[in-house]
């Protein structure tokens, strides 16, 4: 089995095939980062190591877009592909003492630590998921347009520049548009697909998660295969972390915040919502606020709760249903 690394930028692939690890014997190679030249690197792999497509292991870094062309491309030919995440990699290099960073010494590390971690194969999204994700994030990038232009034209209207404010009123009236049409793109995305639909009326069953959280949880937790609620929990970046060594550091614990910033922000504000008018989440945020907990970390588990309450909906593929309909007093 053959082990590859791939240091992905915009322009081009810098490969490095470890030949033998202990002794240091390496192979490296660059293409350019161009689709029409996927099928030469495949081959160049084949032709010097002398396996089947099916028994080269390749590692690649989550950068951005540059990766996934490549990373769809050599799964379909039966790559053994793996997307790794960067930070751990980093610190993996730095457990090391390598301090020297370079596109080579990169796409070396990322064959080593393939070696020695054997990380989890990558499986790709399904492809309306895929899809989905890519309209939830332009709708989010609309979004922060349409902020952005109504914070101009508050300052405009305040300074009484006609001049601007017909001009960001113009902006704001296309944006406003494209925003309509881009939610309808999206609820026809829905429509058209059975299965996700399917699970954005269950996760609308749970009191707190509205049309904009349950569309952005059907496409997170049907974009990987978790085996776990807490899996789950912990790739949204919604698990604790402890800081504590001795007695002199004893931080509180925050949350991880791996994952989707735009997820855990809705997540928050349903959260805030839950703990009023979803009874699990209510006598669960009531019991930490009784032993203590500040109001903050509440809300923390209160997000967390949220999360476990949705991957079990979709799990079981049934409406949700409060464990105890007994009433929590604050």
């Amino acid at each position: 089995m053959a082990h590859i690394g791939i240091d992905v930028s915009k322009n081009k692939l810098d490969c490095m095939w470890v030949r033998d690890l202990e002794a240091g014997k390496v192979k490296p190679k660059v293409f350019p980062n161009r689709q029409d030249q996927y099928p030469e690197l495949l081959r160049w792999l084949q032709r010097n190591t002398g396996e089947a497509p099916e028994t080269l292991q390749v590692y690649l870094e989550a950068t951005g877009i540059y990766h996934e062309p490549l990373a769809y491309w050599l799964h379909e030919q039966g790559v053994r592909v793996h997307v790794l995440n960067p930070a751990q990699v980093r610190f993996h290099a730095q457990g090391m003492g390598v301090r020297n960073k370079t596109d080579r010494k990169d796409s070396m590390m990322l064959a080593r630590y393939g070696i020695e971690r054997a990380p989890r194969r990558w499986q790709p999204e399904p492809p309306e998921v895929r899809e989905l994700k890519r309209l939830l994030s332009r709708l989010e990038a609309l979004e922060e347009d349409i902020r952005r232009e109504e914070n101009r034209l508050e300052k405009a209207q305040f300074s009484e520049d006609t001049l601007a404010q017909a001009s960001i009123d113009n902006v704001l009236q296309a944006l406003r548009e494209e925003h309509r049409r881009l939610q309808q793109q999206i609820d026809d995305h829905f429509d058209a697909h059975d299965h996700l639909k399917r699970d954005r009326a269950l996760l609308e069953s749970i009191p707190g998660i509205g049309r904009v959280l349950s569309a952005s949880m059907a496409a997170t937790l049907r974009s990987r295969a978790f085996t776990s609620a807490r899996q789950a929990a912990a790739f949204h970046g919604l698990v604790p972390v402890l800081q504590e060594s001795g007695t002199s550091v004893q931080r509180p614990p925050r949350l991880a915040k791996a994952g989707s910033g735009r997820l855990r922000k809705t997540l928050y504000m349903a959260a805030v919502v839950a703990t009023r008018y979803n009874p699990d989440v209510r006598r669960q945020y009531h019991r930490l606020l009784r032993r203590g907990k500040a109001k903050m970390a509440a809300i923390g588990a209160a997000m967390r709760k949220l999360l476990h309450i949705a991957f079990g909906v979709l799990k079981s593929q049934t409406p949700y249903q409060p464990r105890n309909d007994t009433p929590c007093t604050s």
